[in-house]
């Protein structure tokens, strides 16, 4: 037929001419079922994601795990996130939350993304990366 959009147009304009309400209906709910399981997709693997990367931190252990355990749940919070931000929202020193933001970055979870020395900015980059999957325009 086309396009989504415009399939859910055509179809629209049935409802209108014809009264073809089962049509429009089936099309719509079909797109709410895809739209549903798409994001239980996603939610699972963010779990998943969630789970190995506190994983890792743990295994690497150390009197620095805790913070960066803290760090981890606030970049769940906020995917981008400057140090004095996560100082705030893990309880942190300044200092102890650029030292946990340091360790994971070492273990590949977070990525600076300023290039700078000072104002520094991380992302969780495979966390933004499996909430715009399939969002690109065709």
């Amino acid at each position: 037929m086309g396009k989504p959009w415009t399939v859910y147009y055509e179809l629209l304009n049935r409802v209108r001419l014809t009264g073809d309400w089962e049509s429009w209906l089936a099309f719509f709910l079909e797109g709410v079922q895809v739209t549903a399981e798409a994001a239980v997709s996603t939610a699972d693997r963010l779990s998943d994601l969630f789970r190995e990367d506190r994983e890792r931190l743990a295994q690497a252990g150390g009197r620095r795990a805790g913070s960066a355990l803290r760090m981890h749940e606030a970049l769940k919070a906020r995917p981008i996130l400057s140090v004095p931000v996560a100082s705030e929202d893990a309880g942190l020193s300044f200092q102890a939350a650029a030292s946990a933001m340091d360790t994971l970055a070492r273990h590949g979870i977070a990525r600076e993304i300023t290039g700078k020395r000072r104002g520094r900015i991380f992302a969780y980059d495979a966390y933004l990366s499996l909430l715009t999957e399939g969002t690109d325009p065709p």
